[in-house]
């Protein structure tokens, strides 16, 4: 008994002494579901030892084979990590090393403690709640509640037991940040090298979050099932959070596909309705797939790619070298963008329109050592639609 009280301590101490936050696993206990929905989500495998993608990236940085190397990319790879971070403030090197923290990614609580989001040019920095008990939270029941705590009311003469609150931490509903969407700036804003150019960019200046529509009501909608075992809601926020790799087509409702015959072939229009670019990573590419359907033949035409290229003398090139866009075609935020087929359609075919994404170009993936890893190459579709023509 005293052995396993010994053992059951120092996990503990072990756990803590990496964990810059509470352990997802300690969520868990109150939250299954979404708990089940983040642990297959990107964010739990956003550290290098999960995310082969990332990983290819950083064993090629030349910050990694640095004196004092420093792994700055765990500020919103591996958050909760607290050797790591604190390391980051001094003058020796910061390097990930494979704890419980690293393995976490980006926990629970490492989201749900960021107070406020400061505005950089390089890259936007997460300002984390000095109270470690106390989470930010978004219910529009309780916007005004700064302070919910754990209570129980009894109610017909004890037989029924009323709980709110978590037992765990007390709850602030106050935080604007996690109404409007401005909570996921602090890391999916935008991205500067040292050559002040920007590999990624939202253009959150033009294309504004607002409650009515932002980052949270896209990637994370609402689904079926209790948020909380301890309160019977019908449904929760999604923490799978949606994307090109993750569940794409359940955002497949912010882009329409629509077809027109013309004098000379006809149309394919894409209306992207999001407030961002369609793909904003530099290592994914779109393609629209457009198949004929004529008696027993299909007649596939010519895919056409949708890429932004980054890069330095008009070549692509890594990350860090880059100082210019070497070629961007990407759907634009709010943009129809028409492309133009000038194969004649006839009565009686049908027409197959597939849009999708590679979630690393092909190339890309070679130069990487990624072109094993079929599953990052391979077309992956977002939505389809057929029209028949009549």
């Amino acid at each position: 008994m005293i052995k396993k009280i010994l053992v059951t301590a120092f996990t503990i101490v072990n756990l803590f002494g990496v964990s810059q936050f509470e352990s997802s696993q300690t969520c868990k206990v109150c939250h299954p579901i979404i708990y089940e929905e983040h642990f297959g989500s990107q964010h739990s495998k956003a550290s290098i030892y999960k995310d082969p993608v990332h990983k290819a990236i950083w064993d090629k940085h030349p910050a990694k084979a640095k004196a004092k190397a420093k792994y700055k990319c765990a500020k919103c790879h591996t958050p909760n990590d607290k050797k790591i971070i604190t390391a980051l403030k001094g003058d020796g090197s910061a390097l990930p090393e494979k704890n419980k923290a690293q393995l976490e990614g980006v926990s629970c609580a490492s989201c749900h403690n960021i107070k406020n989001v400061e505005h950089h040019a390089k890259a936007n920095k997460n300002i984390i709640t000095p109270s470690k008990k106390k989470l930010f939270a978004a219910r529009a029941s309780e916007r005004n509640n700064a302070d919910k705590s754990y209570k129980t009311k009894s109610s017909w003469f004890g037989m029924v037991n009323e709980k709110s609150g978590s037992p765990f931490h007390d709850i602030d509903f106050t935080n604007d940040n996690f109404y409007n969407g401005n909570v996921c700036t602090g890391c999916h804003s935008h991205k500067q090298n040292n050559h002040h150019f920007d590999i990624c960019n939202m253009d959150l200046d033009k294309n504004k979050n607002s409650e009515k529509e932002n980052c949270i009501t896209c990637h994370m909608p609402k689904v079926q099932g209790s948020f909380s075992t301890l309160t019977n809601s019908a449904t929760h926020r999604y923490h799978g959070f949606t994307g090109s790799i993750h569940k794409p087509d359940m955002l497949s409702k912010y882009v329409d596909l629509k077809l027109k015959k013309t004098s000379n072939g006809f149309d394919i229009i894409i209306t992207n309705n999001a407030n961002h670019d369609l793909l904003l990573h530099p290592l994914r590419v779109g393609e629209l797939q457009v198949n004929i359907k004529r008696d027993s033949k299909t007649i596939s035409l010519t895919p056409v790619k949708f890429t932004r290229v980054i890069g330095k003398d008009d070549k692509p090139s890594m990350p860090w070298v880059a100082d210019m866009v070497v070629k961007d075609n990407q759907i634009k935020a709010k943009e129809a963008r028409v492309v133009h087929f000038k194969e004649k359609l006839l009565s009686g075919d049908s027409v197959e329109i597939k849009l999708g994404h590679h979630i690393v170009n092909p190339k890309a993936a070679k130069k990487l050592g990624l072109d094993s890893h079929k599953n990052l190459t391979k077309f992956t579709l977002f939505k389809k639609e057929n029209v028949d023509i009549k």
